[in-house]
């Protein structure tokens, strides 16, 4: 890849993170006024007509969008509604900007879940780094301490390990799946059953909200598309470390909007937890680009 490809998915990822974090902010909004698994319900439903026509308009046929590799597509789906559901329960208590340091231990799991689900080989190195990683997320939540251990905290953990798991069964279905029908059907099977288990407590929409759930759909499905571009344009090793500006954007919209913003040891362990993550992504370029000079093309 050229620099320029590397350029233009960094630039693809710098607006998804925007898109993502600015989403984030309206199911907080949300929140406030509906049950998780009800605003769970309403991101994936709100974003679906957007996904429906970007599928029309880039010619998927139904023959590849019905067949498909349904077991692992149905986990995905009950994935996305855990990961949606005790997400939105923890930002309604806690900061933007606090979450995301705790959901940044993702690419750390999902390097460790490697090993057992996917039989890849991680080194010691990067073990440490991870096992670094996690005591950065002790010092977010500081057990003993004025931390964020909570349910909330605890709520923001479990949404990582959904996202990675969902992650690496995206790596699975890669192999035999279209982008299209990985992002139609989690879209699609999360609104579904995060809807048929918010329904007993369904509060009814308020016209207010209107605004902020079809801007919820609309961030959510071009974040969607550009961290698509993003991977597809540039480099995975180059333009990943960008997904750490989420930080930025949340104490950004903590202070504008909410005027919350976490302590010095959030930031502390923030900074622990970013910092394992971009050794993990060094370390697979170094490895990646040590495997191409065995094995040329």
């Amino acid at each position: 890849m050229t620099r320029s490809d590397n350029l233009r998915g960094i630039v693809a990822m710098l607006c998804a993170v925007a898109m993502f974090s600015l989403m984030d902010g309206g199911l907080k909004q949300l929140s406030g006024h509906y049950p998780p698994l009800q605003v769970a319900a309403i991101r994936s439903w709100a974003s679906l007509p957007l996904v429906a026509a970007w599928l029309l308009a880039s010619g998927a046929t139904v023959g590849s969008l019905w067949r498909i590799r349904w077991p692992l597509h149905l986990l995905r789906g009950g994935l996305s509604v855990a990961m949606l559901a005790a997400f939105t329960y923890a930002i309604k208590r806690m900061p933007l900007s606090s979450a995301y340091a705790l959901f940044f231990i993702a690419p750390l799991v999902i390097t460790a879940l490697s090993v057992p689900l996917l039989g890849e080989k991680v080194g010691p190195r990067r073990w440490v780094a991870i096992a670094v990683g996690m005591l950065g997320v002790l010092v977010v939540l500081r057990p003993t301490g004025e931390g964020v251990m909570t349910f909330a905290g605890l709520a923001v953990i479990g949404s990582a390990v959904a996202y990675a798991l969902s992650a690496i069964t995206v790596r699975v279905l890669h192999r035999t799946d279209s982008a299209q029908s990985m992002v139609l059907w989690t879209l699609l099977l999360s609104g579904i059953g995060a809807t048929v288990l918010a329904w007993p407590q369904w509060a009814p929409l308020r016209g207010g909200d209107a605004w902020v759930i079809a801007a919820v759909g609309l961030c959510g499905f071009i974040g969607q598309v550009a961290i698509t571009e993003a991977f597809r344009a540039g480099e995975a090793s180059v333009v990943a470390p960008f997904e750490y500006s989420a930080l930025a954007w949340g104490l950004g919209l903590d202070y504008l909007i909410w005027r919350t913003l976490p302590d010095g040891w959030t930031f502390v362990g923030a900074g622990i937890v970013v910092a394992s993550g971009l050794y993990l992504i060094h370390r697979e370029r170094r490895l990646a680009a040590a495997a191409a000079v065995v094995t040329p093309p």
